[in-house]
């Protein structure tokens, strides 16, 4: 609940049917981490026609998304263009805090403990802050904060969310995600080749590898690989997936929206809290205090076995 923060009301300043934009230029994990803040706002407002400002690589994971009037790409013009009455900056970078400057919104919010925050003028707390709670708080958390923050009653924070419709494929099928953006986040290909194994001969699943064009999926060739697909693509697959193993990353999350099962493995035991499955129907993380190369290829099997 909100503490001794109080909501500022600040809706009730938008009249009805106003335009709200939502700054939101990257990543792909953040991206669809912000969707359960927009479901919180456009279910309080449902008279408003919200906007999200996002890079376009990342713009389909709004595509379809029915509290989302329309996709802005982060562009100064695009944005006054749109004519808010509200900008609410859920990036917290230099350029889109000049975006939301730029949009000349009447109502200028953004977190405070951000660089640049004199540019809002409202200023919303630490996420600690507007629950009353002492503990870390999940990403999806953190974003949904800002929303409780400018007047959406609290309520629980629901599962991301996205819209696609699924791939046929001839038979089921589990999704491996082996790559990650750094290292430390990036488990072993033979662990990876031993999960495969795992899904096709003891749980009847056709093991699909995904990763971007510049990825390195050759040690996987036995397997099918679906390379830089665009992401549009990227959602129905994972939206016909009956599993989802990978390294903490981007995909992980869209799977969670998706409700696919996932199992996912973290390099950093820190990261668990910020960045688990938000709400998934099922799922199993795993860590070591080694690092991501101290989790066993046995480890992940049982996650898998557990959730298949």
């Amino acid at each position: 609940m909100i503490s001794e923060f109080e909501s500022t009301n600040t809706l009730d300043r938008v009249r009805h049917g106003g335009r709200v934009a939502i700054i939101r230029l990257r990543s792909l994990g953040d991206c669809v981490l912000t969707t359960p803040a927009i479901e919180l706002l456009g279910r309080a407002r449902p008279d408003l026609k919200i906007a999200v400002v996002v890079e376009d690589r990342f713009a389909a994971v709004f595509e379809g998304n029915p509290f989302v009037s329309a996709i802005l790409p982060p562009a100064y013009g695009a944005v006054l263009g749109w004519r808010p009455a509200l900008s609410l900056n859920l990036h917290g970078g230099t350029r889109s805090r000049l975006l939301t400057a730029a949009s000349l919104a009447r109502i200028r919010a953004g977190f405070a403990h951000h660089r640049g925050a004199f540019l809002y003028n409202v200023k919303i707390p630490r996420a600690q802050q507007v629950f009353g709670v002492e503990r870390v708080v999940h990403t999806a958390e953190h974003l949904a904060s800002g929303v409780f923050f400018l007047g959406v009653p609290v309520a629980e924070v629901p599962r991301a969310s996205l819209f696609a419709e699924p791939e046929a494929a001839e038979r089921p099928y589990a999704i491996i995600h082996p790559v990650a953006a750094a290292v430390y986040k990036t488990w072993s290909p033979a662990g990876f080749l031993a999960v495969a194994e795992y899904l096709e001969s003891r749980r009847g699943l056709e093991p699909v590898f995904i990763g971007t064009a510049a990825d390195d999926l050759s040690p996987f060739c036995r397997y099918r690989m679906v390379a830089g697909a665009s992401l549009s693509r990227l959602k129905s697959l994972l939206a016909g997936a009956s599993l989802f193993v990978g390294n903490d990353s981007g995909p992980a999350h869209m799977a969670c929206a998706f409700a696919v099962p996932v199992v996912v493995l973290y390099g950093r035991t820190e990261h668990q809290a910020i960045w688990a499955p938000w709400r998934p129907p099922a799922a199993r993380t795993l860590v070591s205090a080694e690092g991501i190369r101290g989790i066993t290829a046995d480890e992940a099997i049982s996650a898998v076995a557990e959730l298949s």
